[in-house]
């Protein structure tokens, strides 16, 4: 588990090809791996990656291709920067919100305008997570904890104070910018209880309808 809460910004070395999967390795800079051991968790851009070597000033983690295929780590290549949060421990400040790692989907920057001393982005997210953003609700956007401003069909806004700008690497998104998205892991849940008995038959997973929320008391008809 992470909180949201960018510890550092990272620099790709290689992605080596091996067997359909990628060998990643990430050049740390000021992140702390002094307390870091094979087998630990380390989030790149929200991705949550298993250590596999600690090459000195860095780490590399094997990325499968599911992992490629479903999320922006994909499109890295040599030299692009990355988020960086190790995994929480029971003492660490829970800053953001709890953060799983483990992507629902990636998101397009549309626009980025100056709005006083922050900035103001839209960022339109794939429909099918669209039911799990509200406004002042959480999310995460490449392992950065952010707040909703509001919310419009499938694009939410975000206000990004300076301090963040500089600590992430949201000074390099623009129009086009595709993101990793996690939404809140409490949403997911409370969809699943809302279902009930119905949880255990086949396509439950699917989600809840407005059809079923009516028919269960949830929408007035």
């Amino acid at each position: 588990m992470f909180t949201g809460i960018i510890e550092a910004k990272g620099e790709i070395q290689s992605l080596a090809p091996r067997g359909g999967d990628v060998a990643l390795t990430v050049l740390t800079g000021a992140l702390d791996l002094s307390d870091v051991q094979l087998g630990d968790s380390i989030a790149v851009n929200g991705v949550c990656l298993t250590v596999t070597s600690l090459p000195g000033r860095g780490f590399t983690a094997d990325v499968s291709g599911e992992t490629l295929a479903l999320t922006s780590l994909g499109a890295l290549k040599a030299g692009s920067v990355v988020n960086l949060e190790k995994a929480l421990t029971p003492t660490t400040r829970l800053g953001g919100h709890l953060v799983s790692g483990h992507v629902d989907g990636v998101g397009t920057v549309r626009s980025l305008r100056p709005d006083a001393r922050s900035t103001r982005i839209d960022i339109e997210a794939p429909a099918a997570l669209a039911r799990y953003i509200a406004q002042k609700g959480s999310i995460t956007v490449d392992g950065i904890s952010l707040t909703v401003n509001s919310v419009s069909g499938a694009v939410f806004s975000l206000n990004i104070i300076p301090h963040t700008q500089d600590m992430t690497t949201i000074g390099t998104w623009q129009a086009g910018t595709r993101v990793n998205l996690e939404v809140d892991i409490i949403a997911r849940y409370l969809e699943r209880l809302l279902l009930g008995e119905r949880a255990a038959e086949p396509g439950a997973g699917e989600g809840l309808s407005m059809a079923f929320l009516a028919e269960h008391g949830f929408l007035k008809r």
